[in-house]
């Protein structure tokens, strides 16, 4: 039970988004979101602003990356209409945004550059409450699971994320892909060491070169920081069992089950082709999962054997390796995996678990970080800063 929305996408959540261009505009967005809950109403999912440091002082690359990433957050269907704010000033100003963002519907996209404007929160307001009378039009009505896109993320591991969570999440790629879906598989750095799984599953020569390039450009980015390609860094992996990079690649491509790699997106790039896709963005926690909404996901689905609060502006869903876990942060963890551990088969329980990804999909149910927050956004940098 999704969203159709007027460009042939459909979204899972009815939302209005205020996005800044630049962080310097961070506290006036926050006041917007406040100011306007007053225009919240049954047929809308909420009115959230969401925050970054970045759009300013970025050269090249660097500001491309940004950009890529508030396109891909504007574009996002989970949004029925978007509010995007600029201080008028920045290197990322809503000109330059929009050479990235494209066509778009003017009825859904709406921009305020604050500088322009004696009292911008009243001009907001005013172009708030009209993007919430334009988002309240939209239904839920039924739509096939095959406009599902899906990504798959693991957080800190322990010694069952490779037997539990993550082969969980890879039968759950497939069962998806075999109905017509979408997955999106990222986290580069923590793919070192299996890539030939996925190079030996790549469709075609050309999908297959794509993923070297993958793999060897994030490899070059470590290195010309000075950092070393074949360490495990995190000292919770470590923690939790994880004794060498090999061992959390390995429960990395898992989550990929066993389908054909379709395609290879860029940072920023939106998914183009259904069935599997790999993704360029790194291991961090915020800044993948914020990757994967910008490429297109709905839905991420987060692997931990360790836990994690976080939620990015979609439905972040935490599966728990373990049943002590569960139990313990029950305020976070949305399903346990750990069920595979007491007896039930692998078949029931992602049968289990497709069900109740497809609930929180259809609004029947939220994912833990929807009902504590659901503000946290991170983008990739890589870059000087003036």
């Amino acid at each position: 039970m999704g969203y159709k929305r007027k460009d042939g996408k459909v979204g899972i959540r009815n939302e209005v988004w205020i996005v800044p261009t630049v962080g310097c505009v961070n506290s006036i967005v926050r006041e917007m979101e406040k100011n306007a809950q007053k225009y919240l109403n049954e047929n809308i999912d909420g009115i959230y602003s969401y925050t970054h440091p970045y759009g300013c002082s970025q050269l090249g690359a660097d500001q491309e990356l940004t950009l890529k990433y508030l396109s891909g957050l504007i574009r996002h269907p989970n949004a029925a209409a978007v509010l995007v704010v600029g201080l008028g000033c920045e290197n990322g100003n809503i000109g330059e945004l929009k050479k990235y963002l494209g066509e778009y519907d003017e009825e859904r996209v709406k921009f305020l550059v604050c500088q322009e404007y004696e009292d911008e929160l009243a001009v907001a307001d005013e172009i708030i409450k009209n993007l919430v009378a334009y988002a309240s039009e939209y239904r839920r009505e039924k739509c096939p699971v095959s406009e599902l896109i899906i990504g798959l993320k693991c957080g800190g591991s322990d010694g069952f994320s490779g037997i539990t969570a993550n082969p969980l999440v890879g039968k759950f790629s497939d069962m998806l892909i075999s109905k017509g879906g979408s997955t999106i598989l990222t986290e580069v750095p923590e793919m070192f060491g299996a890539e030939t799984i996925l190079m030996n599953r790549c469709r075609t020569e050309n999908e297959f070169e794509k993923t070297v390039k993958l793999i060897n450009n994030f490899k070059e980015y470590f290195m010309r920081y000075g950092e070393k390609t074949d360490e495990n860094p995190s000292p919770g992996n470590k923690a939790g069992g994880i004794t060498t990079l090999e061992d959390k690649s390995l429960g990395c491509t898992q989550k990929g089950g066993k389908a054909i790699v379709e395609d290879v997106l860029s940072y920023g790039d939106p998914v183009k082709k259904k069935g599997l896709s790999l993704l360029q963005a790194p291991g961090n926690d915020l800044v993948a999962s914020n990757a994967l909404l910008a490429s297109g996901a709905h839905i991420v689905l987060f692997t931990t054997g360790r836990g994690t609060p976080f939620g990015c502006p979609v439905p972040t869903v935490k599966i728990a390796s373990n049943p002590s876990l569960a139990n313990k942060k029950h305020s976070w963890i949305d399903f346990s995996a750990g069920k595979l551990l007491e007896g039930v088969s692998m078949e029931d329980l992602s049968r289990e678990f497709f069900d109740f990804v497809k609930a929180i999909a259809s609004g029947e149910k939220k994912a833990k970080c929807e009902m504590l927050d659901k503000h946290d956004l991170a983008i990739f940098k890589d870059g000087v800063t003036l």
